[in-house]
């Protein structure tokens, strides 16, 4: 009765950005969505600066780009900054939830997080202090 959902549970997690959703059942796309909305937002926030920390990633580094990757072992081996990682999957989730009111909460969500990094970059280049 479950085999179909326990094959689906691999598909769950989001691997890169140009990484595609495979084609899932609605419970799996339920559980998918719950996964991703856990990421962003304000704990989502939270958690990605604990991530970072713990596995000594740089905060913020001006001349480092943020990287699309293009597949699962791309996105394992990256060692980018933390700030980078909102670039790289964290502002993309929005656009890969596929459920009505999981779409709802994300775009909230979703805001937060912008305000936060304008707010992070503008802290970042001292913009309080230029006239």
């Amino acid at each position: 009765m479950y085999t179909k959902q326990i094959h689906e549970i691999p598909l769950i997690s989001c691997r890169g950005a140009g990484v595609a959703d495979k084609e899932a059942s609605l419970e799996c796309n339920i559980v998918r969505d719950a996964d991703r909305l856990d990421a962003i937002g304000a704990i989502g926030i939270a958690r990605t600066f604990a991530f970072g920390g713990k596995y000594n990633r740089w905060l913020y580094h001006p001349d480092i780009e943020p990287k699309m990757h293009s597949n699962v072992e791309a996105y394992k081996e990256n060692t980018n900054s933390t700030i980078n990682h909102f670039y790289e999957k964290l502002l993309l989730l929005k656009d890969r939830i596929h459920t009505k009111t999981a779409k709802a909460i994300a775009d909230n969500r979703h805001r937060k997080m912008e305000v936060f990094l304008e707010d992070f970059l503008q802290a970042w280049n001292l913009d309080d202090f230029k006239h």
